[in-house]
């Protein structure tokens, strides 16, 4: 476990690779704040973890500011003006294909969400040219990076759906085989990409020289994206959601995130006033309020601009009271097949002036929609494949509409005055990994590299499994299984006591006296440091 703690009271960042640590370490020893150290995070991330997260992706801000008030930043991309679903209809498709042109449907809106941070770190004070805070990034993805036993591993497993897509062999293949960790892969086109952002400003991704390449290279694959839906890629800035527990007030984006599902969570067992962790009534506690949250935004989370009511109401104290006395205390509660999967980065950043930053940046599936646009080295995500071609469904496919995410950044600002960012990647496991690690420390006082290090549990899908039920690492303590078993649920201790399944999470904090601490799932390939 990584571990960071800083009586320097300069800044500290968590992220799942040492590469970006260090891009934004870089930045708050240079004056940088939070904002400006997460964007060449983002950018660095991109280039050395291209399995879990690209600038062809979308993105979620959290940030807690100096005075006090948390803002939400969307970075969520709608659906090109020709992807109809009579188009998919036409080609013989009853789903949309979860891989190639036609799954890169959506306009990528990770490079809007920082332009729109970018905006709110010179707000701040924020002066860093683009030069540094994507000088990293073009360096790796210039020079080459080495490739983690993650991507190796999953592209050896995903390699018979990517191998023949436009771009995947020629950027993540060596002589046509998957790397192995270790070796070196270089991304030239997204550094050239990035090289020409950094003199012609951000905007250009869409409004310039780069959007016009990627809209030329869409079009030549056969995407539904236009130059025009580029042109008119915006992020929004949108109040969080927020719930008030007795240890803190926890934010969340709104949708079409399932944010509300990771409230949820935490407002229930809330109320279930448990005393002590690692117990049965801990995790049972937990899973059973994770049902309900679930099948709730299964129901309801959809595009924002198309739901049927605010969503508070589901947060409101008569809502949670009443749902939560209808969790059985000593049974598990028959559980349905909620389908949601994805691949992710979560990363925070904290500086001493009050500045605390929640991001995540996802192509959704591992390597998205495998599609590498040629003359921008962009990768595509697949978010759209979260559509259904059934008209009378939740997220029915339409032009400019905006797909359902699991992406969450989370930030809670507890009663003793810490301000805590954290946020995980893992589809289902998202709200409850944000759950497990926000309990554990905050409610029951383990450190953080312990709440972050402990064994997790999942319910639900992630990772492309097929897998619904219970499933557990396999440090849980042996009592506690046989507990969880006799108390019904539809268990699976997996054989790894340190599994990917559960996702890679992180956390970084700044306390009231301007110190800093921050750590990073030993799941994954990074850490937290600080300046």
């Amino acid at each position: 476990m990584d571990l960071y703690s800083d009586g320097h009271r300069r800044g500290v960042v968590a992220a799942p690779h040492r590469a970006a640590i260090e891009a934004g370490r870089l930045v708050l020893i240079e004056g940088g704040n939070a904002l400006e150290a997460m964007i060449a995070m983002a950018a660095t991330i991109a280039a050395v973890y291209p399995h879990m997260n690209h600038v062809g992706g979308d993105a979620f801000w959290l940030f807690h500011e100096p005075g006090g008030r948390v803002r939400a930043v969307m970075g969520a991309g709608p659906a090109g003006t020709r992807a109809r679903r009579e188009l998919y209809r036409e080609l013989g498709h009853d789903v949309i294909p979860p891989r190639g042109p036609l799954a890169a449907l959506t306009v990528p809106a990770a490079v809007a969400g920082w332009i729109m941070a970018l905006e709110a770190a010179h707000a701040r004070g924020g002066r860093l040219p683009l030069s540094l805070l994507l000088g990293s990034a073009i360096r790796y993805a210039n020079d080459g990076y080495a490739v983690t036993r993650s991507q190796a591993r999953l592209t050896a497993e995903k390699l018979p759906e990517l191998r023949d897509l436009p771009g995947f062999a020629e950027t993540f293949l060596i002589d046509g085989k998957p790397p192995k960790a270790g070796d070196v892969l270089a991304q030239p086109a997204f550094a050239a990409t990035l090289d020409h952002l950094v003199h012609a400003g951000l905007e250009d991704f869409y409004r310039g020289d780069v959007g016009r390449e990627i809209a030329a290279d869409l079009a030549a694959i056969g995407s539904p994206v236009t130059r025009e839906d580029l042109a008119g890629a915006r992020a929004g800035l949108a109040e969080p959601l927020e719930v008030k527990l007795r240890s803190a007030d926890v934010f969340n984006t709104p949708p079409p995130t399932q944010g509300l599902a990771s409230l949820k969570i935490l407002a229930l067992f809330d109320r279930l006033k448990v005393t002590a962790a690692e117990t049965f009534d801990h995790v049972h506690g937990l899973v059973e309020a994770t049902k309900p949250a679930l099948r709730l935004r299964d129901r309801y989370i959809t595009d924002p601009d198309r739901l049927p009511h605010p969503p508070d109401r589901y947060l409101a104290d008569a809502v949670i009271d009443a749902e939560a006395r209808q969790i059985d205390r000593r049974w598990a509660a028959v559980w349905p097949d909620p389908r949601r999967e994805g691949d992710t980065v979560w990363m925070g950043a904290a500086d001493a002036s009050g500045l605390v930053v929640s991001y995540i940046q996802s192509l959704y599936w591992e390597f998205g929609s495998g599609c590498v646009l040629p003359r921008t080295g962009v990768l595509m995500q697949n978010r759209g494949a979260a559509f259904s071609l059934d008209r009378r469904a939740l997220n029915p496919l339409e032009p400019g509409r905006r797909p359902i995410h699991t992406l969450n950044p989370a930030l809670a600002v507890m009663a003793d005055g810490r301000i805590m960012a954290y946020g995980t990647m893992g589809g289902d496991g998202q709200p409850q990994t944000q759950a497990a690690v926000f309990t554990r420390h905050v409610l029951f006082g383990q450190p953080l590299a312990e709440a972050i290090d402990r064994p997790r549990w999942l319910l639900g899908r992630t990772w492309g499994t097929p897998h619904t039920n219970l499933r557990l690492e396999s440090r849980f303590d042996a009592a506690l299984v046989e507990r969880l078993i006799a108390a019904r649920h539809d268990l699976e201790v997996l054989d790894e006591p340190y599994s990917d399944t559960m996702g890679h999470a992180g956390a970084v904090i700044l306390r009231p006296d301007g110190t800093l601490e921050g750590a990073h799932d030993p799941r994954a390939d990074g850490g937290a440091a600080g300046a």
